[in-house]
């Protein structure tokens, strides 16, 4: 790998400079998924901007899903970088009140649905077997720590629309990944929030597995649905109390 094709960003450093700079680098040396990037030092050197500028602007390819950020070893690719590229910021409302969390659900419903069907016909055997291998992750953790598995249960979801084969659904739910994880801290007051999402988490794999699209789609309502009930159970509850 060279480092000449990276060249000084004269005008005054913004983030889409560095990143139109970045994917003409990535292109020119034909880098794909799994490669490493420069560190951010040389990056910085080659650009002539500072090291927080280049670290911002791959903290915005992160948060779209196209880099990983690995501990000690360095900053890799995981999606396909072009200068076609658009960055698109996503403005979201967040709390965790019941209209914004039903809003936050109305698009998983969305996603999450089309996903496992696209997933049921595109993944091949070692997309399946990786869908499976995070599905065994989860639910060993969800029996081990009283339902607590949080960060197992979005991996899972993760290998689904990585799986998909469409690029966006990855980098849609990376963007909206702090909105998600409300639903994983006990929303409401529901102290079992999720825990009857729990077995449709294997029928979505099932009929993945078996190219049911229709059933993964199936599978992925029914599990929200359960969700749906949690809140509405939530806000029930909240609601009485407040009359007391």
């Amino acid at each position: 790998m060279t480092e000449f094709g990276l060249s000084p960003i004269q005008a005054t450093a913004r983030d889409d400079a560095v990143l139109k700079a970045l994917a003409g680098f990535v292109m020119q040396e034909a880098l794909g998924p799994g490669q490493r990037l420069p560190t951010e030092r040389i990056l910085a050197e080659r650009l002539k901007v500072s090291r927080n500028t280049v670290r911002e602007a791959l903290t915005r390819w992160e948060g779209l899903g196209l880099v990983e950020r690995r501990q000690g070893s360095g900053t890799y690719l995981k999606g396909v970088v072009s200068l076609d590229m658009l960055h698109m910021p996503l403005t979201l409302a967040g709390g965790n009140d019941f209209t914004s969390l039903m809003q936050t659900l109305e698009i998983r419903r969305a996603l999450e649905a089309e996903a496992a069907a696209l997933c049921a016909v595109r993944a091949g055997q070692a997309e399946i077997a990786e869908i499976a291998r995070k599905l065994d992750i989860m639910e060993q953790a969800f029996h081990t720590r009283a339902g607590m598995s949080a960060e197992e249960d979005w991996e899972f979801h993760q290998s689904i629309y990585r799986a998909s084969g469409n690029p966006l659904f990855e980098q849609i739910i990376a963007a909206m990944h702090e909105l998600f994880h409300r639903f994983w801290e006990h929303p409401l007051g529901v102290r079992d929030f999720g825990h009857a999402s729990f077995p449709y988490h294997r029928t979505i794999y099932e009929r993945i597995a078996a190219h049911d699209p229709e059933g993964a789609r199936a599978e992925a309502l029914k599990l929200i649905a359960t969700v749906e009930d949690d809140l509405k159970r939530g806000a029930a509850k909240l609601k009485l109390s407040g009359q007391k």
